[in-house]
């Protein structure tokens, strides 16, 4: 059999690599969107609310083509994904120190920002600054913005697919391969907290995760058409505690083996403490029923 390679939870063989090369040479006027949605739409890669999944496809082509294993036409240089510089983005400088206690700044307006919203460029912008792993690809991203009851922005907490492989979690859950590709969609992952530097709030960061996490599956199921039954997140161990998720109630899974969040071959990351919440009683039912 072929060695293949997955990519965003598909498998390509040689043969499946070979088809995609011909099938890209067979519409030499397609944009990368025209061959993400033609793409999607041949291969009925849908969400679950029958939507065609076109951008998921786009960043699955610009992965195989940062692999070297597909060549796509130029990105034309309207619209598409600029760069944010923390510098000129309104409101997302360096803020005045808030330091005093939870109750003072409550009740907090945690509020999620939809593409377009006015507050996504300073979330973006204030991640890429001031998280050590900056701002990542947006795409089924929750955003979360948080502020004080004076409006004063406190924190950010973005919420995206789950890991493809992690085995604490999947042994923890013990699913099978086939359970796993069918019930992913139903975890999230807590890809970003982030308490901006200049807030000093004792107990502010599990107030948060506690108030979010409340919230979690209802957004989850308008943003994807699946409900959540569980929520994961990594923590690197050399960097932090996971103080915060302990206090919140999270559950300890142990350490990953420093692999990347899509298992590819050969990819090594830092060594990081798994943590995961369930959001209802019966979320193992749900995930291996």
């Amino acid at each position: 059999m072929d060695p293949c390679i997955r990519v965003l939870g598909r498998d390509f063989e040689h043969r499946d690599l070979a088809w995609l090369r011909q099938w890209i040479a067979q519409r030499p006027g397609w944009s990368r969107r025209q061959l993400s949605v033609g793409l999607a739409d041949h291969w009925d890669w849908r969400n679950p609310r029958g939507q065609v999944r076109d951008m998921a496809t786009r960043l699955l082509l610009n992965r195989l083509e940062g692999q070297g294993l597909v060549c796509l036409p130029a990105r034309q240089k309207r619209g598409g994904r600029r760069r944010l510089v923390p510098s000129t983005v309104a409101g997302a400088g360096v803020g005045e120190p808030i330091a005093t206690s939870l109750e003072q700044l409550q009740p907090l307006q945690v509020e999620l920002l939809e593409p377009g919203h006015r507050l996504r460029a300073p979330l973006a912008a204030y991640l890429a600054q001031h998280h050590y792993l900056g701002y990542p690809h947006p795409l089924g991203q929750l955003h979360y913005w948080v502020a004080d009851r004076h409006g004063r922005p406190l924190a950010g907490l973005l919420f995206g697919p789950a890991a493809w492989k992690c085995a604490p979690r999947d042994q923890w859950l013990g699913w099978t391969a086939a359970q796993r590709t069918a019930g992913l969609g139903r975890i999230a992952n807590n890809s970003r907290f982030m308490i901006l530097p200049w807030v000093k709030v004792p107990h502010l960061a599990s107030h948060l995760l506690s108030l979010v996490v409340r919230r979690l599956a209802a957004d989850w199921l308008r943003q994807t058409g699946q409900s959540a039954l569980l929520v994961e997140t990594f923590v690197d161990v050399e960097r932090f505690a996971g103080t915060s998720y302990r206090v919140s109630n999270w559950i300890d899974l142990g350490l990953t083996q420093g692999r990347s969040r899509h298992g590819r071959a050969g990819l090594r990351v830092p060594v990081k403490r798994l943590w995961v919440r369930p959001l209802v009683r019966r979320f193992k039912h749900g995930l291996c029923g």
